[in-house]
C-alpha cells in the first residue's frame, strides 16, 4: 500500500483541533484523485489530505484527514460531513528491520499508558491492544479479557464468546494469524493420575456468594473456579479459597487455606473457591503435577506456543479474504466510536491504525464504517482492537493521535514495532 496525499485547506478549528500534528512532523504526498485512494467516509465530495512520515527503513506513517470543518457537537454521531482523522502504521516485513510484538508492563495484572509501553519496551511505534478489564476489576485493570500471548507464553486464555476476534503475530516469520480461539487446560497428578480441569489462567476466580463468609473454604458445596497464575500477573488474588504454589517441576512448595502470595520466577500457583478447593488441595496431596494448556486456532488446529509469538484479543473481524464480514449491530458498541484497527494487505504488510473519534475535529466510525476504512486501506484481513477511550497510538513515546478523553487512558497491553 502506497499512502497519497490531497492538499486542502482547513478551517482555523480543525487546525486547532489537530495540533498534535505539531508534535510529528508529517510531509505532504502526492495527489491521490483517483477515487479509490480515498476513504469511503461521509459524502463523496469531501476533501482529503494524506501526509506521511517515515520512522524506519519499511516502516511509515501516514495520517489522512477527511473533511475540512469542524462537526457540530450534536451531530458527531449522525454528520455525513466529517471530519475524520485516521493515523496508519505500515510495516513492510520484507524491509523492516524489527518485529511487531505484544507487551504489558511490568506486570500483567496493571495497566499502563501506550505511550509509555512504547518508550518501555523501547519501541519505534505501537498502538494500544486487548479489551481489558478495566473499571470491572479496580485491583486488577489490566487484566486481558480474551486472548494474551507474550514471548510464546500463554497468560491469558480467549473467551468463549462468538464476538472474541484474535490476532496472533510470529515474529520470527512475521506471519499473522486472525480469528477466533480455542482453550483447554488442566493438571495432573503425575502418581495418582487424578486430573483437574482449570478454567481460568491468570483471572481473579469467583468465590460462591453462598460461602463468602464460610471460615473453612472446604466446607463449600457450590461450585467455584480453578485458576492457574504465573509470576507474570503480579502478586496473586487475595481472598477466601485455598493456594497451591508450584515449583518449576510441578511439585508442592507450600499451601494456604487463604489466597494471596507472591510468586518467585520459576514458580506457578492454583488458586480454587467453592468446592473446587477441596479438590484442589486433594490433588496435591503427594505426587508433582504435570500441567496441560492447548491453544487452537479457529480450524481446531493446534497453536505452537514458542518464543517469538504474541497474542492480543480484539472484538469482530472486519475483513476476512478481502471481504468486510462485520455482523450486523446496534447500541453504543457499533454506533460511532473512537477506533484501533490490525490487519494485514496482500503482499504481508502488517497495519496498525487508529481513527481518532467523539469529537468535533474527528466524529469516529460505526463497526460498519470501520470495515470500510479497512478495506479502503488494503486490508484482506482485519481485527477491531479495544477503541473508545483506549485508542491511542504513539511514536517514540510520544502521541501520534488525539485520545478521546480529557487525557492518555492507560491500557492493559499493545502492539509495538521493535527495531532489532
Amino acid at each position: 500500500m502506497t499512502p497519497t496525499s490531497r492538499r486542502t485547506r482547513r478551517s482555523p478549528a480543525l487546525a486547532a483541533g489537530l495540533a498534535i500534528a505539531a508534535v510529528l512532523p508529517f510531509l505532504p504526498t502526492n495527489s491521490a484523485d483517483a477515487e479509490g485512494d480515498r476513504l469511503p467516509l461521509g459524502d463523496p465530495d469531501l476533501a482529503e489530505t494524506r501526509s506521511t512520515r517515515a520512522l524506519a527503513e519499511g516502516v511509515a506513517l501516514t495520517r489522512i484527514v477527511r473533511g475540512t470543518e469542524p462537526a457540530p457537537p450534536d451531530q458527531i454521531n449522525t454528520t455525513t460531513r466529517g471530519p475524520w482523522v485516521v493515523n496508519v502504521l505500515t510495516i513492510d516485513p520484507t524491509r523492516a528491520q524489527g518485529r511487531v510484538e505484544a507487551t504489558y508492563g511490568p506486570d500483567l495484572a496493571p495497566v499502563e499508558k501506550t505511550t509509555d509501553l512504547v518508550r518501555l519496551s523501547g519501541a519505534v511505534a505501537g498502538v494500544n491492544a486487548s479489551f481489558f478489564t478495566f473499571s470491572a476489576n479496580p485491583q486488577y485493570p489490566g487484566d486481558p479479557v480474551g486472548l494474551g500471548v507474550y514471548g510464546g507464553k500463554l497468560l491469558s486464555e480467549p473467551t468463549t464468546a462468538e464476538a472474541e476476534a484474535d490476532l496472533i503475530v510470529d515474529s520470527n516469520s512475521d506471519q499473522v494469524l486472525m480469528g477466533r480461539t480455542a482453550w483447554s487446560g488442566s493438571v495432573r497428578n503425575r502418581q495418582t493420575e487424578a486430573t483437574m480441569p482449570l478454567e481460568h489462567l491468570n483471572h481473579p476466580p469467583v468465590v460462591p456468594s453462598e460461602c463468602a463468609e464460610l471460615p473453612d473454604q472446604t466446607q463449600c458445596a457450590q461450585p467455584g473456579d480453578v485458576v492457574l497464575f504465573n509470576p507474570e500477573f503480579g502478586p496473586t488474588p487475595s481472598g477466601a479459597g485455598t493456594e497451591v504454589v508450584l515449583d518449576q517441576r510441578g511439585c508442592v512448595v507450600r499451601s494456604s487455606a487463604t489466597r494471596g502470595t507472591t510468586l518467585a520466577a520459576d514458580q506457578t500457583s492454583l488458586q480454587a473457591t467453592g468446592q473446587d478447593t477441596a479438590a484442589l488441595l486433594a490433588i496435591t496431596e503427594r505426587g508433582c503435577l504435570e500441567k496441560s494448556s492447548t491453544l487452537t486456532d479457529e480450524n481446531g488446529d493446534q497453536v505452537d506456543l514458542r518464543p517469538g509469538l504474541f497474542g492480543v484479543n480484539g472484538r469482530y473481524r472486519l475483513t476476512a479474504d478481502g471481504e468486510v464480514v462485520v455482523p450486523p449491530g446496534s447500541g453504543d458498541f457499533f454506533a460511532r466510536n473512537p477506533r484501533t484497527i490490525a490487519g494485514t494487505t496482500p503482499d504481508g504488510t502488517i497495519v496498525l491504525a487508529t481513527i481518532d473519534g467523539r469529537q468535533t475535529t474527528s466524529v469516529g466510525t460505526t463497526m460498519d464504517e470501520t470495515a470500510a476504512v479497512a478495506q479502503a486501506l488494503g486490508l484482506t484481513d482485519a481485527v477491531n482492537l479495544d477503541g473508545g477511550g483506549s485508542t491511542t497510538m504513539s511514536v517514540d513515546g510520544a502521541l501520534a493521535n488525539k485520545p478521546s478523553g480529557s487525557e492518555e487512558r492507560a491500557v492493559g497491553d499493545a502492539l509495538v514495532y521493535v527495531e532489532d
